[in-house]
């Protein structure tokens, strides 16, 4: 929780173009769960329904909102629709629901004009999406920090463990 926020209020929005892609959103939301951060989840069209993706961008500071996390597929023009109406960060997690296999959404969502930033996570990332939102909020919240630190240190006890079970003759 950071300053200013209610105890367990949104600070993290989970956006996602199309309900099909709740499967794979749902990763992020997990990871932000893991780490105790609390968000919202919703579905706005870049195309479908501009003007829920403007009001809801829009609204998001006003209503406590730190970091927007817009997740979608084939033009994937949403995380940048949500970034040109708010100043708050915006993580974008290109999908693979189309022809392309994601290619498409990872350029037209890594490609934002000259000062219009969305930061561009791999296709269908929205797990280390997550984990980058996290540490944003971190910045201003020590248990957080605390938390995505411990959160590293396993993960390398992982690949330790990983390494120590392998036999003499697989590490030739």
């Amino acid at each position: 929780m950071t300053a200013n926020n209610p105890p367990n209020a949104p600070l993290v929005g989970l956006v996602m173009g199309s309900e099909s892609d709740k499967p794979l959103m749902l990763e992020g939301a997990a990871a932000l769960e893991s780490l105790g951060v609390p968000y919202e989840m919703t579905i706005a069209s870049a195309h479908r329904s501009p003007e829920l993706a403007r009001a809801y961008a829009q609204s998001a500071k006003d209503r406590g909102l730190k970091v927007l996390i817009a997740g979608a597929g084939y033009a994937a023009h949403l995380a940048g629709v949500l970034a040109a109406y708010t100043i708050l960060p915006v993580i974008g997690v290109p999908l693979a629901s189309s022809p392309l296999s994601g290619l498409d959404s990872l350029l037209a969502t890594v490609m934002m004009p000259s000062g219009v930033p969305v930061a561009t996570v791999a296709i269908g990332g929205a797990k280390n999406a997550a984990y980058l939102a996290a540490q944003i909020l971190a910045l201003a919240d020590p248990v957080l920090a605390q938390k995505l630190i411990d959160y590293k240190a396993k993960l390398a006890q992982e690949v330790a463990a990983k390494a120590a079970s392998l036999s003499p003759r697989d590490h030739a």
